[in-house]
């Protein structure tokens, strides 16, 4: 009986479902392209550090970064109705859904994915716990991935479309049920909901929470770099974006309160000597010292869809990236867009845009956006707007077949990335299709 209500429920709400933009993807050409601005625009952000107003002051929301990073501790229940979580299973489809041997899935792997989610037990456990190490939050209880057609450029790998997003180890989440093996646990972060493994978090009482929350935060400014237990064994590696609660600090370095292990679901809690040269107490001023130093280490990762690989894709990379600096952004790229002071470049031609860009938007500050796909403003080289973004590659079309030439990396380039390319997507150019921009810090 209570299966069959969730699938009416699933019905019930078909008609007013969302979804993420369809991603792009190409296959690899067999000799790679020079492409015009990856030779020719400084890929250094320190070349455009001249560009950073370094008397710019962001205090009032450096203050409000922990209350929304912990946001989801201060709820008892989630803040979604189910009919908001449930879209995954009204979105996708038998019809147009590939598995991992590029074939379709059957009706029967999407019974048992909405069996096992076990969603009329959703908001009934509500508990507040830690994530144990860099998790991803999936759209069904499942590892295995959900594609588009594999054949059509921009599907198939790496877009699985089961990927919510990734967050990193012991992040907040508010944890409200489990699937019905207790196997996974549908679970909510700051930024993002999905399914994660029950053995990947712990649940945490009142007075371990409250201690967590109230400690001096630190904050990464440092990629890969190992972090050890007391005993030093291995937990994880470093990534910006990760906070951690600190107990005690000398000259050199911090002790942090770090959790990697438990007893059934709680905590086994160790101390992690964290140095200073990867680590910071204050949140760092948006400065030509500080800014080049955070991009070149989020430039470290490639491409990852929705943080798979614990890679990161155009928005992760930048939710990331602002954290030392306690700057909040919401997880995907529309979101992100809404942040701050937004001014509509809907309608506008190409050289109305660019100079409403170049005198308005702040370096460093401000985000471009096209649906799907978000961008940070830099500043001009040779007079041409130039971005900084993590981006899968640039849009071709050959005799009306879309492709794709895979970049699948963060690069600095101008708004026409590609123009020069023989087979070039004019219409589907960043400058064209960017409807909006917004300066975060007002």
């Amino acid at each position: 009986m209570r299966y069959f209500f969730i699938v009416f429920t699933l019905f019930l709400f078909v008609g007013c479902s969302q979804h993420a933009t369809k991603p792009d993807i190409k296959k690899s050409a067999a000799k790679p392209l020079e492409i015009y601005d990856l030779v020719n625009i400084p890929q250094d952000a320190e070349y455009f550090s001249k560009f950073i107003d370094n008397n710019n002051t962001i205090y009032d929301i450096q203050k409000k970064y922990n209350t929304r990073y912990f946001s989801v501790w201060s709820i008892d229940k989630p803040r979604e109705s189910i009919e908001s979580v449930i879209w995954p299973f009204i979105a996708f489809t038998p019809p147009r859904s590939y598995g991992e041997n590029l074939q379709l899935h059957k009706q029967s792997f999407f019974d048992e994915m909405i069996r096992s989610a076990n969603f009329q037990e959703y908001a009934t456990l509500n508990k507040k716990g830690l994530t144990l190490k860099e998790v991803n939050l999936r759209a069904f209880p499942t590892i295995r991935p959900l594609l588009r057609d594999p054949t059509l450029a921009g599907e198939g790998f790496p877009f699985d479309y089961l990927q919510n997003s990734s967050i990193h180890a012991n992040s907040p989440i508010f944890i409200s049920h489990y699937s019905e093996d207790k196997e996974w646990a549908y679970v909510f972060s700051s930024f993002a909901s999905g399914w994660i493994k029950a053995d990947e978090f712990v649940i945490l009482e009142d007075d371990e929470r409250e201690f967590w929350q109230s400690a001096q935060q630190i904050y990464i400014i440092k990629e890969g770099v190992a972090i050890y237990d007391a005993s030093g064994d291995f937990l994880y590696k470093s990534k910006i974006g990760m906070s951690f609660a600190i107990i005690s600090e000398d000259e050199t370095s911090y002790t942090a309160l770090t959790v990697a292990s438990h007893i059934g679901t709680r905590a086994i809690y160790s101390s992690s000597i964290i140095s200073k040269e990867i680590a910071i107490k204050e949140p760092l001023s948006l400065s030509a010292e500080n800014l080049p130093n955070i991009v070149k280490e989020v430039s470290k990762t490639n491409y990852g869809w929705g943080g798979m690989y614990e890679q990161r894709d155009c928005s992760s990379m930048l939710r990331d990236m602002y954290t030392p600096f306690g700057i909040w952004l919401p997880r995907n790229s529309y979101q992100q867009s809404r942040v701050g002071k937004v001014i509509s470049l809907k309608d506008m031609d190409e050289d109305e845009k660019t100079r409403v860009i170049k005198e308005s938007g702040v370096p460093f500050q401000t985000l471009l956006y096209r649906k799907g796909h978000i961008v940070l403003y830099v500043g001009t080289y040779n007079d041409d707007i130039v971005v900084f973004h993590n981006t899968w590659g640039i849009k071709t079309k050959k005799d009306g077949v879309e492709g794709r030439l895979v970049v699948g990396r963060a690069i600095f380039s101008t708004l026409k990335l590609g123009k020069e390319l023989k087979d070039y997507d004019e219409k589907s150019e960043l400058l064209k299709n960017i409807t909006s921009m917004n300066i975060i810090t007002e």
